[in-house]
């Protein structure tokens, strides 16, 4: 079975994370849903791995906070989107936040429907030329 890894990292302070992150995470785990149920019939198996970042690793680099990762590669790449950033809140200090830029709109938190679109791309490269699958 070939495997659709889903790496979700986030700043949390004090059990605490930031809106967007916590707006993200309520969108990966509908996508992870819908997607674990429909990428089962290609014989792809999807896991979610929630990764918590220090302040340490938030200070260095702010941009991996709220950092999707669909096989290694972040979301932006599987649908041509941009990085960007933004002010964020009180969890992130002065810090400005990962956002994502698509067809023209800024998201500060990931919607469901990047999310599904990424992974669909991402899960098209594991099935393989020639193969049957009964439905």
């Amino acid at each position: 079975m070939e495997k659709l890894i889903i790496r979700w990292q986030r700043l949390v302070q004090n059990n605490t994370t930031c809106p967007r992150c916590v707006d993200t995470g309520l969108e990966i785990e509908k996508a992870y849903t819908k997607l674990r149920e429909a990428l089962k019939f290609f014989n792809i198996e999807v896991l979610l791995e929630k990764n918590e970042l220090t302040d340490t690793e938030f200070n260095k680099n702010p941009l991996i906070s709220n950092l999707i990762l669909i096989n290694g590669k972040p979301l932006e790449v599987w649908i041509g989107a941009e990085t960007g950033q933004s002010q964020c809140c009180s969890v992130c200090g002065d810090e400005e936040c990962r956002t994502i830029q698509f067809r023209g709109n800024i998201y500060e938190a990931i919607p469901e429907n990047l999310i599904i679109k990424a992974c669909l791309i991402a899960a098209s490269e594991l099935i393989p030329i020639g193969k049957k699958f009964q439905l």
